[in-house]
């Protein structure tokens, strides 16, 4: 019986200070690539979604206040669990918070 190459690596893994094989570092390191946003009341948020604000938000540097209920067309996942990137009417850049918004 021969063993595949690989099957006797092992890594450190810095978060948990045990040696893991390469295979699950591996498994890990692919799952900590898929960030999962949820918005205010726990729904998945994916690239292309609508989203409604759930409070009155002052954009800062456009001068504009962003009313509750405002919809936002088109959202795109940024990485970061908590923040959304988005364009509106007037603003270019907009960055939200997850917890400001809920999936249409």
């Amino acid at each position: 019986m021969t063993e595949a190459p690989g099957d006797d690596d092992f890594v450190y893994d810095d978060d948990t200070g045990e040696w893991i094989s390469a295979a699950d570092a591996a498994a890990k390191s692919a799952a900590d690539d898929n960030v999962c946003v949820r918005d205010s009341v726990g729904n998945v948020l994916a690239d292309g979604d609508s989203v409604t604000l759930i409070k009155d938000l002052i954009v800062k540097g456009a001068g504009q206040t962003l009313r509750r209920g405002t919809v936002i067309k088109s959202i795109r996942l940024t990485g970061d669990a908590q923040e959304i990137d988005c364009r509106f009417d007037g603003i270019k850049g907009l960055v939200l918070r997850a917890e400001f918004v809920r999936k249409r």
